[in-house]
């Protein structure tokens, strides 16, 4: 039926940021793509949104008359959704061409995409539609800081590759707001010995069998590469467009 580009990462990673300056390039190049939300606790958007889950349902409602926290209102509310698929979805992608272009703006709840099989079975959904989708995973730039919180990162990207078994692209967000440059480029192209001496150097000698195993995964599998973008730089946009 047409194509589809999943919007995932953690909570404050720039996923909104990443959707709008995507949507702002492609409407300054002449190509149409459609923004639909699926966090239903977004409130403020920067591009205009063509499909809202909060049509469907709200986590502000969820919270008031369930008495749920914001958690557990979350997951609620896209397991509502997945009960809804075939029917107020259904309606919803009827509005598009076949060869049309969505981009879903995916809530930042890490356990979505990790092992709550939600947007697995709504990446299933998809498929049976005939949409070619792909998945982007946004990691906030500041976050890869040292050794720990970047194999923290890489691991929870990968957690998310085989969840949703989608291709994926991995990308660092907000470059601009880095202040010390060398802090990530130190973690752009490691190598693996590298890594496990700077673990094995923060953590107790009993970790470095694990340290190992676990620079050896990141680095030596080449599985989890994180380019840095910029989405208000025209030639990321385009290097993110030409990557689909």
């Amino acid at each position: 039926m047409g194509f589809a580009q999943l919007v995932i990462g953690p909570a404050g990673s720039g996923k909104s940021t990443y959707c709008s300056g995507l949507y702002q390039h492609c409407e300054t190049v002449g190509r149409r793509i459609h923004m639909v939300n699926l966090d239903p606790a977004a409130e403020h958007f920067s591009y205009p949104v063509s499909t809202d889950i909060r049509e469907l349902i709200s986590l502000d409602d969820v919270m008031e008359e369930l008495g749920m926290g914001p958690n557990g209102g979350l997951i609620y509310c896209m397991e509502h959704l997945e009960d809804n698929l075939d029917d107020w979805l259904d309606e919803q992608l009827e509005n598009y061409l076949d060869d049309d272009y969505l981009v879903f703006d995916c809530p930042g709840q890490i356990e979505l995409f990790t092992h709550v099989p939600v947007l697995r079975n709504f990446v299933e959904y998809l498929k049976r539609k005939n949409f070619t989708v792909c998945a982007v995973y946004l990691l906030d730039s500041q976050f890869v800081s040292d050794v720990t919180k970047y194999i923290s990162g890489c691991m929870a990207s990968l957690s998310a590759m085989i969840q949703l078994e989608l291709p994926h692209i991995n990308i660092l967000s907000k470059m601009d707001l880095v202040s010390n440059k060398k802090d990530v480029e130190d973690y752009l192209n490691p190598e693996a010995q590298v890594l496990l001496s700077q673990l094995n150097r923060q953590m107790a000698p009993r970790f470095h069998k694990l340290n190992k195993a676990l620079a050896e995964l990141v680095i030596c599998s080449n599985i989890v590469s994180l380019p840095p973008i910029l989405m208000s730089a025209p030639l990321s946009c385009r290097l993110m467009i030409t990557t689909w």
